[in-house]
Parts: C-alpha cells; structure tokens; sequence
C-alpha cells in the first residue's frame, strides 16, 4: 500500500537537483509523498524555491531565509531580500535558521543576530520557523528563552537527547527527524523519536544529504526516500507506517498552514 508521507525538509534548490527535479518530483509522487518543503539557506537558494514553488503549486512549497554557515558571506541587503521573499505566494515558513557550533565559518555571536532576525520575521508574518542545530541545542534552547514568545517551529533533522527534545516540545515546537534516524548505531535517537508526541512529530529527508538505511550512502538523497524514515519511525513506536504516515502528514499540514 502506498502510504501518504510528506517531507518537511528537502533541498531540491541546490545545484544537486538543477537539472532533475522534474524527475525528483515525479519520483516522490509516485511513492505516496504529498508535498515538500523546499528549504533555502541564503537569498539565492530562498528565491530559487520559490521559483520552484510557483512552478509547482500545491506540491512544493518555500522557506525562505538565511542559514547559519551561509550568514558570513551574506550581503548587507540579504535579509531585506527574505523578508521580501516570505510574503510571496507558495511561501510557507521561515529559515532555515538557528546556530551551528560544528563549523567554524561564522561567528556564533553573528549567527545569534540573525537567529533573532528570522525570529522577528515569523513573528512579523505569522510563518513556522524552521531551526538548524549542530552541536548547538542548549544555545539555541538558551536563546529561545529570552524570546517574549517563541514561534510555531520545527527542530529539523534533530539528533539531541529526550532530555533536550523536552525542552523544545514545552516551548511548542515539533520534533523532525532525517535518514539518521535509521542508521545502525542511532539507537539513542531512535529512543527519543519513539517517546516524542505523536502531534509533534514530523519526517524529512534533508535531501540530497542524509540518505537512510538501506540506502545510506548513496547520494542524492530525494523526498522519495523519506518512506524509509517513516517506517522506521512507525516500527520503534508500534504503530502501522500507514497510521504514522498519516499522522506526520496532517501534522505537517496544521503546521504549515497548507489546505
């Protein structure tokens, strides 16, 4: 049976997919996937998806903004030109932002600012934001806290403790977990994906990174493979895939405002 899935993080603006995302997109069509998020992480990436947004609407929509390790070679200009991008049509949320201790390109204290910036933009437009963490989850925790409100969100691809994953639930953020998730030695994870509330879980691929097992490896990783997150999401919980392929979508759906 063909489930019903929906990627909430995929990168089908990158150069990886310039010339197959025709291919790509009828690809995930076939294997029961909805729709996808396509994520941008600076101007360039944030316009090409909503370029690919408008070319196919209804099925792949934007979020736009400026990622962590793209803030140093950002132009001044570059954030008016994501603030400009969220108010186009097929534009569903914002970022992906957060911080990233793991590479060292951009100072955590720049990163910070422009955290606060998408952070004031979701606020300012009413979109989801969706936050990049590596090596990062209590700053990012930390910085949250000082927010007056905290927006509607996804940790994407998380891979932090129960412990971690708690705090951010309690800050009303939904929980997304990517092809990691699979891999052998992701017992730990898989713990804390089979714990997280079912009305806060949600599946991505990361493409075209992140490939799951039993594919792992083998690059580009495409929205179509997010069926194999899936499952195994649905066996370390107990459930059917086709109940928890239901559920994440929906929850996709709700949180993203999408009919």
């Amino acid at each position: 049976m063909t489930l019903t899935l929906f990627d909430t993080h995929a990168h089908l603006n990158s150069d990886t997919f310039a010339d197959s995302v025709d291919e790509v997109v009828d690809r995930s069509r076939a294997a029961g996937v909805t729709g996808v998020m396509v994520i941008g992480i600076d101007a360039a990436t944030s316009r090409r998806a909503c370029d690919l947004a408008a070319q196919y609407p209804g099925y792949l929509y934007a979020v736009v903004g400026i990622q962590p390790n793209s803030v140093a070679e950002a132009a001044e200009d570059d954030f008016a030109v994501i603030e400009e991008l969220a108010g186009y049509p097929g534009v569903r949320g914002i970022g992906e932002t957060g911080l990233d201790c793991y590479w060292d390109d951009t100072p955590i204290a720049d990163q910070q600012v422009y955290f606060d910036r998408h952070l004031q933009l979701c606020r300012d437009t009413q979109l989801p934001m969706v936050i990049h963490m590596r090596e990062s989850g209590d700053l990012i925790r930390e910085q949250l806290a000082r927010q007056t409100t905290v927006p509607p969100g996804i940790m994407h691809s998380f891979t932090g403790s129960m412990e971690l994953a708690q705090q951010f639930l309690a800050m009303d953020l939904h929980i997304s977990f990517a092809g990691m998730v699979t891999f052998k030695k992701s017992d730990d994870l898989r713990d804390v994906a089979r714990q997280v509330p079912e009305d806060r879980l949600l599946v991505e691929t990361d493409s075209p990174y992140l490939s799951p097992e039993p594919l792992r490896g083998k690059r580009p990783n495409e929205p179509a493979r997010v069926e194999h997150t899936l499952r195994c999401l649905a066996e370390v919980r107990g459930v059917t895939p086709e109940y928890l392929a239901a559920l994440t979508t929906e929850n996709a759906k709700r949180l993203f405002q999408l009919p």
